[in-house]
């Protein structure tokens, strides 16, 4: 921090705080390191009550504070002694003249108006008094003359912005550089709550703002002839975007993409240990075990071809039984809490190139709320989190849902949740207790392809391979039928019409899961109480676009 002339005059401060959070100690602190603080209203009267030496802004102005407080630093003593440039001849014979001194800090956060407005019942009248105008104004101010003024808004920096004073005696250009950032950040984002909340409640419109930071260049697009860059937001709960990369090559567009969808996916399971392959955003397997590794083998066996380069997550710490299970197999990324130190050590032996994210435990009892955007050409759409599997669990058959299948169609039904639509799923007790995705269809334009040429024909493949394992002494024919009868489907939105139900009904299937809602929901219940299967309704779509 520069002085304004020779004589290196005591240097000053400006506090203006509505989160006093340490403000004292910082106070206290830099008085003892020469600075004199400068402060305002119930600032200064908090300093002045833990006894620090304070000086009014107003002793300063030579101006009262006015209307209420809302005129007090608005003033050029207070602002040419922030924006003046040192080096500048001109500048500082002008500060002579108008007897003003350089302020070297300010500290400074704001009416605290984005807690206001987020209360209940909150009046325009208490929206507006919380508009702060002198603070946005300081802070703008010295946040442009960063190569002289220390701009200091949030107490997380005090510590290291003392520590670094009282080894150089001043901060550095780069601290300064960092904090000046970081003012602008916090007014800009300030002001884009004020503009949000004014548009709703004057001018009746909707506006959006949104803040991302942080952005991190990936090592290519969708496409590698696409350049891509991925911005963060605060959030934490475990995602992609807190996650730490422990090994691997640099991430790409699509590794974000497919590794939000199996992190999300596997966050559904909390009562059993879990794991989710992901192939261009689908689950194409997913199954709980007893342990760790059972679940991640259940779920390559899922879909074999699909699985070769796919993305992994896992909902328990890897063990070295686990990451043995990928030996000899092509994984693009793999996704958990963390990793047991052997079992890291030999993923990392293993390939150069695996990616190893570390995200964190993941809470079972986690409110996953908020908003998700997507970007269309010319426009950007919003929308709630889907963060509920079913809102209800009723039975519509005559056929009775047995209880004991109740929990398998609570999986299969988690399952199709994320699987592109329209999505049909087929649930597999494989093990008491422990179930597995046996066959899944996404992506048709209709929901009968879906059935039949996707999800049954790939139920089928892997219903073969179990019956070349297990090698049972019946047919193949009656083996697939045994099989087929104990399975649950689930699809992500209703039957429009009974023709799925012939579809399933001619594969044997037995047990069905849907949310229902279709004009033509009594036709299809009728065909499912023809062929004796048991249907639940859910009440809750899950179309993934």
């Amino acid at each position: 921090m520069a002085a304004a002339d020779a004589k290196k005059p005591t240097r000053r401060v400006l506090i203006s705080v509505s989160d006093k959070t340490h403000i004292v100690d910082m106070a206290k602190c830099l008085t003892g390191l020469g600075f004199e603080v400068v402060s305002t209203g119930g600032t200064a009267k908090e300093l002045q009550a833990q006894g620090v030496p304070v000086t009014p802004v107003s002793v300063i102005t030579g101006f009262p504070e006015i209307m209420d407080g809302r005129v007090k630093t608005l003033h050029p003593k207070i602002h040419g002694g922030l924006l003046g440039v040192r080096e500048n001849a001109k500048h500082c014979k002008e500060a002579v003249e108008n007897s003003i001194q350089w302020i070297e800090m300010v500290i400074i956060n704001l009416y605290p108006f984005q807690k206001t407005v987020a209360k209940e019942n909150v009046t325009i009248e208490e929206a507006i008094e919380n508009i702060d105008i002198g603070g946005p104004s300081m802070i703008r101010s010295a946040a442009k003359n960063y190569k002289y003024v220390t701009v200091v808004v949030d107490p997380a920096d005090y510590k290291r912005i003392l520590e670094e004073i009282n080894i150089k005696g001043e901060t550095s250009l780069a601290t300064r550089e960092k904090l000046a950032v970081k003012a602008f950040a916090l007014t800009a984002a300030y002001d884009a709550a004020i503009d949000t909340y004014l548009c709703a409640h004057l001018t009746k419109s909707k506006k959006l703002h949104l803040q991302f930071n942080d952005g991190q260049v990936m090592r290519y697009g969708e496409n590698p002839h696409q350049t891509a860059t991925f911005y963060k937001a605060k959030n934490p709960e475990p995602n992609l975007a807190n996650a730490k990369q422990l090994h691997g090559k640099e991430l790409s567009f699509n590794n974000i993409v497919d590794g939000d969808a199996a992190l999300e996916a596997v966050k559904e399971i909390t009562n059993a240990p879990a794991a989710v392959v992901i192939k261009h955003t689908n689950p194409c397997g997913f199954a709980t075990a007893a342990t760790l590794e059972e679940a991640l083998e259940c779920a390559w066996n899922g879909d074999q071809v699909s699985s070769f380069g796919s993305v992994i997550a896992v909902n328990q710490i890897v063990d070295i039984r686990t990451a043995n299970r990928l030996q000899g197999r092509f994984v693009e990324m793999l996704i958990a809490p963390d990793f047991n130190p052997d079992a890291l050590e030999f993923l990392r032996q293993k390939s150069k190139d695996i990616r190893l994210l570390k995200v964190g435990e993941l809470d079972p009892n986690a409110v996953r709320k908020g908003m998700v955007y997507r970007h269309v050409t010319g426009g950007m759409l919003e929308q709630e989190r889907d963060s509920t599997v079913f809102e209800k669990f009723d039975t519509m058959t005559t056929t009775p849902f047995p209880e004991e299948k109740q929990r398998l169609a609570q999986f299969t039904y988690a399952a199709c949740k994320h699987v592109k639509s329209n999505a049909i799923v087929l649930g597999y007790e494989y093990k008491p207790g422990f179930y597995m995705v046996l066959g899944m269809g996404a992506g048709q334009p209709n929901r009968v392809d879906s059935i039949r040429k996707l999800c049954m024909t790939k139920a089928a493949e892997n219903t073969e391979a179990l019956y070349l394992k297990q090698k049972p002494a019946v047919s193949k024919e009656e083996f697939t039928k045994e099989i087929f009868s104990g399975c649950v489907l689930a699809s992500d939105a209703f039957f429009p019409f009974d023709d799925n139900i012939h579809q399933a009904a001619s594969f044997g299937i037995k047990y069905i899961v849907q949310p229902g809602g279709s004009k033509r929901d009594d036709e299809v219940i009728a065909t499912c109480n023809k062929y004796s299967i048991a249907m639940i309704f859910t009440g809750m779509r899950h179309f993934r676009h």
